[in-house]
C-alpha cells in the first residue's frame, strides 16, 4: 500500500474543488436550495396579497423585523425566517453528513492537516446559501412590490435603503449557512447540529421575551437572529452593526468547530 506524499497531497483548491463536487451531486442540496427560494418567494408573495392597511401593519408570516414597522422590503421577504432555517439546516447537512456515513475518515486521511476542510466547506456552502438569499430577495420584491404599489408601504428600488435590506437578505442567510457547516462540523451530529440551529435562531429570541423587560432590552440586540435581521430593515439605525454581531457568533462557532476538528478524533 502507498501512502501520500507531500507531492501528492491535496492542495487547498483540491479541497475546495472536492467539496464542490460533494455538494452538487447530492439530490438533497438541489432540493433544498428549491425549497429555501420557493419559501422566501411564495411566502412573500401571499404577505403582499394578505396586507391591507387596516391590519395594523401586521404582514402575515413572521418576517425579519416582525409585525411593526412594515414596509414593502419587509413584506416581501417575510419568507426569510423560514428560509434561513432551511439553508441552515442543510449546512448542518454539508458539516456533519461525513460524519453520519464515516466518510470523514477517508477526507481527514486525504487532507491530514484537517483545517482545510472546514474552510473549503464553508468557502464553497456560504457564497451559494448568499447567492441563493439575494436571489431570493429579489424575487420576492418584484412580485410583492407591484401588488403593494399605490399603498402606504409601497417601494420601489431607487427608494433609500432597499437595496441594502434586499442584498443583506444574502448576506445574513450566507451566514446562516456557514453557521449551519460550523455546527454540524461542532456537534458531528444532524439532529443535534439543527437542533442548536433552531434554537438559536427561532428559540432563543422566544425565550428572551420572557426575561424582564429591562434584562430583555440589553440583550435583544445580541440574540443572533435579532442582530443579523437588521441588516434586512429599511428602517434599521445599525444595520452594519448588527451583521457585524451575527458575524462575530458565525465566528466564534467556526473558531469551536475548528478546535474541536484539530484535536479530537473523527
Amino acid at each position: 500500500m502507498t501512502t501520500l506524499t507531500a507531492s501528492h497531497r491535496l492542495t487547498f483548491r483540491g479541497v475546495v474543488a472536492g467539496e464542490w463536487t460533494k455538494f452538487w451531486s447530492l439530490r438533497s442540496s438541489w432540493i433544498t436550495l428549491g425549497v429555501s427560494l420557493l419559501l422566501i418567494g411564495a411566502l412573500g408573495a401571499i404577505a403582499a396579497f394578505a396586507w391591507s392597511p387596516d391590519a395594523g401593519g401586521e404582514v402575515g408570516p413572521p418576517g425579519p423585523l416582525g409585525p411593526d414597522g412594515a414596509d414593502a422590503v419587509s413584506i416581501a421577504i417575510s419568507g426569510t425566517t423560514f428560509a434561513s432555517l432551511a439553508l441552515g439546516v442543510l449546512g448542518v447537512l454539508v458539516g456533519a453528513g461525513e460524519y453520519t456515513t464515516g466518510l470523514i475518515r477517508a477526507t481527514l486521511t486525504a487532507v491530514p492537516s484537517r483545517l482545510p476542510v472546514l474552510w473549503a466547506k464553508a468557502l464553497v456552502y456560504g457564497p451559494i446559501a448568499l447567492i441563493a438569499g439575494v436571489a431570493g430577495a429579489f424575487g420576492a420584491f418584484a412580485v410583492g412590490a407591484p401588488v403593494l404599489d399605490g399603498e402606504s408601504v409601497s417601494m420601489v428600488l431607487s427608494d433609500d435603503n432597499v437595496l441594502r435590506s434586499l442584498f443583506g437578505a444574502g448576506l445574513y442567510l450566507g451566514l446562516v449557512g456557514v453557521l449551519g457547516v460550523a455546527l454540524g462540523i461542532l456537534v458531528r451530529s444532524s439532529a443535534g447540529g439543527i437542533a442548536i440551529l433552531a434554537g438559536g435562531l427561532l428559540i432563543l429570541p422566544g425565550l428572551a421575551m420572557l426575561l424582564p423587560s429591562g434584562w430583555y432590552d440589553a440583550i435583544d440586540g445580541y440574540l443572533p437572529s435579532t442582530a443579523g435581521a437588521q441588516i434586512m430593515s429599511t428602517t434599521s439605525d445599525r444595520p452594519w452593526t448588527g451583521l457585524a454581531i451575527f458575524a462575530g457568533w458565525v465566528a466564534v462557532t467556526l473558531a469551536a468547530a475548528a478546535y474541536r476538528l484539530v484535536k479530537t478524533d473523527a
